[in-house]
């Protein structure tokens, strides 16, 4: 093959193989800028993604009473040029996860339960208006029963969340809500609602929007005992439920995922 035929064979595979990265390089492009505009299920699926997490200091509210968190700044910018802090983490603070492990002696730790749970089908049980007659209130069978009665069956893998308005207290001593002997009241679910879900429905997990699965008066942590061992996990403290529909979100739950963990302060949103 003559010089000149060698030089122009050369020069078509080099211009072809530019063609080919630019209409790549096109191609990724748009693919870019569409993932931008949101995807599919986003975009056609949700008008609205609400945070159901608190946010949370030393002074948020904790079981105990005691600080939930401590932070010690190692580093800052001025001196440093980056800012990095230590934490000293109780698991139970916050917006947060109960695992199965919490309240058994071999369940599923925090980072074993299963990724496909942390993104599901949310149902609302609103009993705020019984909570702000009386503390103690908690969701009953009777509660399941009607919420279905509106709004269908619980879907399999679902979310049952406690809307109770408690919430609103996070900033007062009331979302403790203490007495002279130290009893704490606030609402939670009835263990017998807690045994209706795993008998007759698929749910995975519970909320509620206050310090405990169970509520307040709680000695024996009937709800706990019965729900987390069977493999179902649970969050407490959750935010903003009064924001969401009954039926129809889609809970995503960001858990920790610390190994041997019995829980810990978790990330929560939800699409509307």
């Amino acid at each position: 093959m003559c010089d000149i035929c060698v030089m122009k064979a050369v020069k078509e595979k080099m211009l072809s193989r530019r063609q080919f990265f630019t209409a790549s390089a096109a191609v990724g492009a748009a693919a870019a800028l569409g993932s931008a505009t949101g995807t599919p299920a986003m975009a056609d699926g949700h008008s609205m993604v609400e945070d159901l997490t608190h946010t949370y200091d030393a002074e948020f509210p904790t079981y105990f009473g005691t600080p939930g968190i401590e932070m010690k700044q190692e580093f800052n910018f001025g001196e440093h040029g980056f800012n990095l802090f230590t934490m000293n983490l109780n698991e139970h603070t916050g917006t947060h996860i109960d695992a199965p492990l919490h309240f058994s002696a071999d369940g599923n730790a925090v980072d074993e339960i299963p990724v496909g749970s942390l993104v599901a089908p949310l149902c609302v049980i609103d009993i705020a208006a019984k909570a702000a007659e009386d503390a103690d209130a908690q969701v009953t069978p009777e509660d399941i029963k009607a919420w279905m009665a509106a709004n269908g069956d619980i879907p399999d893998g679902a979310c049952v969340a406690m809307h109770s308005g408690w919430g609103s207290k996070t900033g007062s001593d009331g979302y403790r809500n203490a007495d002279g002997e130290g009893v704490m009241h606030f609402p939670g679910f009835h263990v017998e609602a807690a045994k209706m879900l795993m008998e007759e429905t698929g749910a995975q997990s519970m909320a509620t929007d206050s310090l405990s699965l169970d509520h307040g008066p709680s000695a024996d942590f009937a709800t706990h005992y019965a729900w987390l061992p069977s493999g179902r996990f649970g969050i407490e403290n959750i935010a903003n439920l009064d924001k969401l529909p009954a039926a129809g979100a889609t809970i995503v739950i960001g858990a920790p995922k610390h190994r041997g963990g019995s829980g810990g302060p978790a990330r929560i949103f939800a699409m509307v």
